[in-house]
């Protein structure tokens, strides 16, 4: 048996979504708030759990590759560019650091294309104004509005919760379950022409944090995540950036003033400490951070937004098609899913508090202790997260 589904949510989670119901023979329906599909001008780094999801979304080794250049993680350094823990320079003699550098949104563009290739139907201008998550019986409902502005009701035998951290759709579900800020804001810019260092470099402060890495031949992306007050307004975001890391490493430096100033962009980090109760309600499930945002600090949302939605074909939909019933396909994914992302959350906490959320006073011992550590210790602990594989069809 198959069925139809809505897809609450155009990003990379929904379209991750989309596509694995449809490869299981579903029906599915994107509803995106936006005028236009698309991503903002940043990057990301693919790590080897991301590209295994990817392959599970039907996306072969040469789709990935052609997303992106391979690359690494190189370690960390403190803010002056001394290193604190150095990681193996060959991606291919250790596959714990291996990674695609990739601008979002050519990640999301290969999303969509291969989701229209299955027939996937993507409607704009579709703003949902209520979720009734229907019953064992009864259908899931999702009212939108239209780009005319009139009210559109929409049923479905699944409803995915798929639009952020901001979910309009865990607003109606799980409305006492709100995003916190965590006190930070991040810069955010793809640099056209520039080839920076090829590996993913970061780099700690007190309270802030700098990246970068290649997301092309001929483009370097970076990032700077600082503490900084919940709605900051700044007249020059790229001065502001210029200043904040004025003395950092000359390395960080060069990027940021080679960056073109209507490249950089901005936004307040929030998260959802602890992440919903449960992922599922009635016949709607919640993938990605409309279901459990988390810091950025383990630098996987992205990843866990693509297994999420690989989930939702491979345990969901595939699961009611082999004769199980829609509760039980359900209860399952949400049983191999909030474990993993509740223990990714609180990793992402401490390594924050440890990391980049670091006040002066603790740098020096913090850096001591790091560079003691064997880099074999920090590979080996990636593993339980790098190391996910998609579950295999029922």
């Amino acid at each position: 048996m198959t069925g139809t589904a809505i897809v609450v949510g155009g990003g990379i989670g929904g379209l991750a979504s989309a596509v694995a119901l449809a490869e299981a023979g579903w029906g599915a329906t994107v509803l995106e708030r936006a005028h236009r599909l698309g991503e903002v001008g940043a990057g990301v780094a693919l790590t080897p759990n991301a590209v295994a999801a990817l392959g599970g979304l039907g996306l072969d080794g040469d789709a990935v590759a052609a997303m992106g250049p391979r690359t690494w993680a190189a370690g960390t350094w403190d803010a002056h560019g001394r290193s604190i823990l150095r990681l193996p320079d060959d991606p291919a003699a250790d596959a714990d650091t291996a990674l695609r550098g990739v601008h979002r949104a050519r990640l999301h563009g290969a999303l969509l294309e291969r989701a229209r290739a299955l027939g996937v139907d993507v409607v704009t201008d579709a703003r949902v104004t209520s979720v009734d998550a229907g019953g064992p019986v009864a259908p899931a409902r999702v009212q939108h509005a239209d780009r005319a502005g009139s009210e559109v009701e929409r049923e479905a035998d699944l409803v995915v919760g798929a639009d952020g951290v901001r979910s309009a759709v865990r607003a109606a579900l799980f409305p006492d379950h709100l995003p916190a800020y965590s006190g930070f804001s991040s810069w955010r810019a793809v640099v056209p022409g520039l080839s920076a260092e090829p590996s993913l470099r970061q780099y700690w402060g007190a309270r802030a944090e700098f990246g970068s890495m290649l997301v092309s031949d001929g483009a370097t992306y970076w990032y700077g995540y600082v503490a900084m007050p919940e709605g900051t307004r700044l007249d020059d975001e790229h001065a502001a950036a210029v200043e904040r890391f004025a003395g950092w490493a000359p390395e960080v430096q060069h990027v940021i003033a080679a960056t073109p100033p209507g490249a950089v962009i901005r936004h307040d980090v929030h998260h959802l400490p602890g992440g919903l109760p449960r992922y599922v309600r009635g016949r709607v499930v919640m993938v990605g951070d409309a279901a459990h945002a988390t810091l950025p600090t383990m630098g996987q949302g992205a990843a866990t937004a693509l297994e999420d939605g690989v989930c939702v074909g491979r345990i969901v939909a595939a699961g009611v098609a082999s004769g199980q019933s829609l509760g039980a396909a359900l209860a399952a994914y949400d049983a191999a899913r909030r474990p993993r992302c509740r223990a990714l959350a609180r990793a992402s906490v401490v390594s924050g508090r440890f990391g980049s959320h670091l006040g002066p006073r603790w740098q020096g011992v913090r850096n001591a202790l790091m560079r003691r550590t064997p880099a074999s210790a920090v590979t080996r602990g990636t593993r339980a997260v790098m190391g996910w594989t998609p579950p295999a069809l029922p």
